[in-house]
């Protein structure tokens, strides 16, 4: 690792001299994710490794290439893991298995968290401290190892859903937890409104909710039906207690676990058949980020909800961008592209819009600050950087 870390600091150093600038890659698992892909490849699996794991501390290092996988095997043999669920996808052009090629640096560069996200928290909660390489050459470390150990400003957060533009991640720190001694998943047949009261009067009340999907299935029978997921983690006692109570305010059945998990797999690297590409080749997945207490919103099509109504997929054209982005706003959150049109060839341009002004100006000041010939990842956050 020490011999990947020296080539790529010299990378860095020699495109700073010739103002060449460079993409960073891990497994390319989220090529498709972003406005651009521009500049000389810059491989990172090389820094790959565990570099120390203190399972009574639910604390574990590793290199930025560290395939994903190989962490969360790790963290399964001693039966812990990362409650946040960090998808790993079926977009990649390395390997053949989906999501095998994903790194911990994507992950943390991307900064996208799984169906656990609204009980668990996002990937940004468990990165205690990084090591990184600017746009100097210069390495850096933030953060440590514990919990608290931020004096200043928290760049080891900050660097998380940077998209590489900022820096190189070269190995990350992060916080584990124990995998739950309980896990149960409950499905409805309700509508949509139906289903988000559900999930608003269940918020407020303590039941060990941990994740929850609404979507239209389209594979059963003709005319489809609605269906609300919802999967349950904790103590034994406190996830057979919800299962009775909530199975008696709404009809429902218990999945068994085995086809539950699989399926809830899908659900986070978005295998399910609601995203699939559509024949439309002009249809965008969209994704919208709102209140979890936000109502059924007048949408062009038929959403696939997560987050206990906080985040809520859907295809549409590009032209139903301001009206998606002015009902997310409404109910304050956002609308942006995920995967764009023919994804893979095209890409969309300003899929991260509706940025506040004052919020762009910090944000560019951190790129002059870490990165001031701006030679990272050009694009492929903000068109203009």
């Amino acid at each position: 690792m020490e011999s990947t870390l020296n080539y790529i600091s010299d990378r860095i150093r020699a495109a700073l001299a010739d103002r060449t600038p460079l993409r960073i890659r891990g497994g390319g698992s989220k090529d498709f994710y972003g406005n651009r892909l521009d500049g000389a490849l810059l491989d990172t699996t090389g820094l790959s490794g565990i570099l120390s794991y203190e399972p009574t501390e639910l604390v574990v290092t590793v290199g930025a290439g560290t395939k994903l996988v190989e962490l969360e095997a790790l963290l399964l043999e001693r039966g812990q893991c990362l409650p946040f669920e960090p998808p790993h996808f079926g977009w990649s052009s390395v390997g053949t298995a989906a999501g095998s090629a994903a790194t911990v640096g994507g992950m943390v560069a991307a900064g996208l968290s799984g169906p656990a996200r609204a009980s668990a928290g996002a990937v940004r909660e468990y990165v205690l401290g990084l090591h990184m390489v600017n746009g100097l050459g210069e390495e850096l470390v933030y953060g440590g190892q514990v919990m608290k150990n931020v004096a200043g400003y928290d760049v080891s957060r900050m660097m998380v859903g940077s998209m590489g533009t900022l820096g190189l991640i070269t190995e990350v720190s992060l916080k584990v937890l124990p995998v739950a001694p309980a896990e149960a998943t409950l499905v409805f047949a309700l509508d949509q409104a139906s289903a988000l009261d559900c999930l608003h009067r269940w918020g407020g009340q303590p039941l060990p909710l941990n994740a929850s999907c609404w979507v239209h299935d389209h594979s059963a029978g003709a005319a489809g039906q609605d269906l609300l997921f919802v999967r349950l983690r904790g103590a034994v006692a406190a996830v057979d207690a919800a299962c009775q109570k909530m199975l008696a305010e709404v009809t429902g059945q218990r999945m068994e676990n085995a086809q539950a998990q699989a399926d809830w797999k899908l659900c986070r690297n978005q295998q399910l058949p609601f995203f699939a590409r559509p024949a439309d080749p002009n249809l965008a997945l969209w994704r919208l980020s709102v209140a979890q207490t936000a109502p059924v919103l007048d949408l062009p099509s038929s959403p696939l909800i997560e987050w206990h109504g906080g985040l809520r997929w859907l295809w549409a054209p590009l032209e139903a961008g301001p009206k998606l982005q002015a009902q997310a706003a409404a109910y304050g959150g956002s609308a942006t592209v995920f995967v764009a049109p023919c994804a893979g060839s095209t890409r969309a341009g300003g899929q991260f819009g509706m940025q506040d002004p004052t919020v762009m100006v910090i944000q560019q000041r951190l790129k002059a600050s870490l990165d001031p010939q701006g030679i990272f990842n050009p694009g492929r956050l903000f068109d203009a950087w």
